[in-house]
């Protein structure tokens, strides 16, 4: 489901206006062109116009020194591109400098319509600019030139290897980073460091140096950089200026061809790419006014991930965080990774209790489920009354707290799209988000369409349902655009969902887990106080080396009383998982397979329904392990981590 063609227009022009409302330009001349001056947010920029611009308004974004080696941005001008500066000067790429050039990138591209991809200059500090913005939108740039560029700033202005840096700038960096001196010397975020996202966008890297270079060592700047880059597949180019006078140390220098590096940033500017929108994607409804209001007026918000093994895997979740401590700096978050892999709605229902809620309030929730349930072929019915539960707990737990749900890609979901079908999973994850008015982000859709539109390649570029580094950041930028139109419109009132009439009066709003030690244990059944495999088959975190019951004969038994409206247990599903037979009070037994598609490789955390649909009362559940197995299996075993109930 997409945004309506006028709510996607409303938010591209509110921020246009807003931005264009603060600019009264001014225009002088430059090199014989005509330069226009301005101040956004009350910071000065400007950029340098064509005399004829070529078609999609291709731009250079000049980090610092805008006015020194202007030969090879004078042949750019003349080939119709923009030159472009704000000045954050002395800020040293730190987030605070990143925020301004986000605001400025959008002002250019939304209210003066240059090209949505940019070649990004950086000279000497410069680098510290231009690697920091490209490393956090790689989507939005075309290549990156740079003169011996600052690409750890320990060595300049640190001078803590081999060139003597500025001590007056280091103190300056200090203070602008909030940092210590140690915890400078720890930062490990470095123009050189964290490259792979930027690399698997093939952004084409150009570094023209001098060898004789004693303020910014070239062994501990742009060589070691472009070494890592490449060894990451990131396509990058070493020039070494030789011809002409060189000064300060080597590191001022003449420049040699200026045609040649105008033709490096035109191949890869021009003719200008345009990508499809973020905005199609994302529902933004009631939008985020209560984490808003928590991160801007309380100055504290709790943020949790809930989902399976592509909220587990570092990329797009770390992402998240980074941008909202570099966007809120004032604010204290605190960060909660629930991402269990193999794991989809149906236990995120019974575990959220647990593995979220119990660690506070939570401000606001990430879950997605989409692929997993998908995988795990849980139907449609039990998906709905999962992912409503997630959002009613969540806020009972705090009646504000704003809930995004996220639905990612897998291949499975594009032979529906090729269909024209909608994926259940997708439409249950937007039925759920459009009642309780949450926004929703359908990024299987949009890798599908980026795909067909020829931007990338699963097989190439995203790879897997576990993303490459260039997924993560398609994810991510999409995510973080949500997030900024939520922000943006953040004057709303929040609805506490609990005070909407549920969908599905049978959700798990009230799932939990049931410690085992309630279960009455009959023959066969022991309680095994720290479980590992004994056959070097492979486990997961939280699921091993912990208490659980275990049966590996027939015929073992056991029950448990518990109270409510639906029963389970979450297992370990390895080589030996057998069958089950059941039976809820004294109703007739059923059987159940504990084996899954990959229990022969893992012992897999699994959850098991046995009813979801009881009249809300005291129940006894009747368990015992069956003599038949799944041919697959390697044994007759049970063993259960937790029981669930709601």
């Amino acid at each position: 489901m997409r945004f309506p063609l006028v709510f996607c227009t409303f938010f591209l022009i509110a921020s246009a206006t807003v931005l264009s409302a603060q600019v009264q330009e001014t225009t002088t001349p430059w090199h014989s062109f005509e330069k226009v001056e301005f101040k956004l947010n009350g910071i000065p920029a400007r950029y340098v116009k064509p005399r004829k611009p070529l078609p999609g308004n291709p731009w250079v974004w000049r980090a610092h020194f805008p006015d020194w080696h202007v030969e090879m941005d004078s042949i750019l001008l003349e080939r119709g591109f923009h030159i472009a500066y704000i000045n954050t000067n002395d800020q040293y790429g730190a987030p605070k400098a990143m925020m301004t050039w986000d605001d400025f990138y959008q002002y250019l591209v939304s209210a003066k319509g240059f090209a949505p991809k940019v070649a990004l200059e950086g000279v000497s500090r410069g680098g510290l600019y231009v690697y920091g913005w490209a490393k956090r939108n790689p989507a939005r740039v075309s290549c990156i030139y740079a003169e011996a560029p600052v690409c750890d700033f320990k060595s300049w202005p640190g001078g803590k290897g081999g060139g003597k840096g500025d001590a007056k700038s280091w103190q300056q960096l200090l203070e602008v980073y909030g940092f210590s001196e140690q915890q400078a010397l720890d930062y490990a975020d470095q123009p050189m460091d964290n490259l792979a996202g930027l690399a698997a966008y093939k952004v084409p890297i150009l570094h023209v140096i001098s060898l004789h270079d004693k303020l910014v060592p070239n062994d501990e700047n742009t060589f070691p950089l472009v070494e890592r880059y490449q060894k990451l597949g990131g396509p990058a180019t070493v020039y070494s200026m030789s011809r002409g006078g060189q000064t300060l140390e080597g590191h001022h220098f003449p420049i040699e061809h200026p045609e040649w590096w105008a033709d490096f940033i035109q191949q890869h500017s021009y003719p200008v790419q345009k990508p499809l929108e973020h905005q199609p994607y994302g529902q933004l409804r009631n939008g985020l006014p209560n984490v808003y209001r928590a991160i801007t007026e309380q100055k504290k918000a709790t943020v949790a991930f809930l989902g399976g093994s592509i909220t587990h895997n570092p990329g797009w979740r770390d992402k998240v965080s980074r941008y909202l401590q570099e966007r809120f700096p004032q604010t204290e978050f605190t960060f909660i990774r629930a991402g269990i892999p193999s794991l989809g709605s149906l236990p995120h229902a019974f575990r959220v209790e647990q593995d979220v809620l119990s660690q506070g309030k939570i401000d606001l929730l990430f879950l997605e489920a989409a692929v997993n349930d998908r995988t795990n072929e849980t139907d449609s019915l039990t998906q709905l009354r999962a992912l409503e539960g997630i959002v009613r707990h969540t806020r009972r737990n705090n009646p504000l707290a704003d809930v995004v749900l996220m639905e990612f890609a897998d291949p499975d979901k594009f032979g529906d799209f090729r269909q024209g079908k909608k994926p259940v999973e997708l439409a249950n994850h937007e039925r759920v988000a459009a009642h309780y008015g949450l926004p929703s982000i359908d990024l299987a859709r949009e890798v599908y369409d980026r795909i067909a539109a020829k931007e990338f390649t699963w097989e190439f570029d995203f790879k897997d349902l576990h993303p490459s580094p260039f997924g993560q950041e398609i994810y991510f930028q999409t995510i973080r655009y949500l997030l900024e139109a939520g922000f943006r419109s953040a004057d709303k009132d929040g609805k506490p969902s609990v005070s909407i009439a549920p969908l599905n009066r049978g959700n798990f709003e009230r799932g939990r887990y049931v410690p085992i030690q309630d279960a009455k244990l009959g023959s066969g059944w022991k309680r095994v106080e720290s479980w590992k495999p004994a056959d070097q088959v492979g486990t997961r975190a939280g699921f091993v080396d912990r208490p659980m019951l275990e049966a590996t004969t027939p015929g073992a038994t056991l029950t448990l009383n518990f109270t409510g409206s639906a029963v389970g247990m979450a297992i370990v599903s390895g080589p030996d998982a057998g069958e089950v037979e059941y039976r809820i009070d004294n109703g007739p037994y059923q059987k159940m397979d504990l084996q899954t598609q990959w229990s022969q490789q893992l012992h897999l955390p699994w959850y098991k329904l046995f009813a979801g649909n009881l009249p809300d009362k005291k129940h006894v559940l009747h368990l015992r392990m069956a003599t038949t197995k799944n041919p697959k299996s390697t044994g007759t075993a049970c063993r259960i981590v937790y029981f669930l109930a709601n």
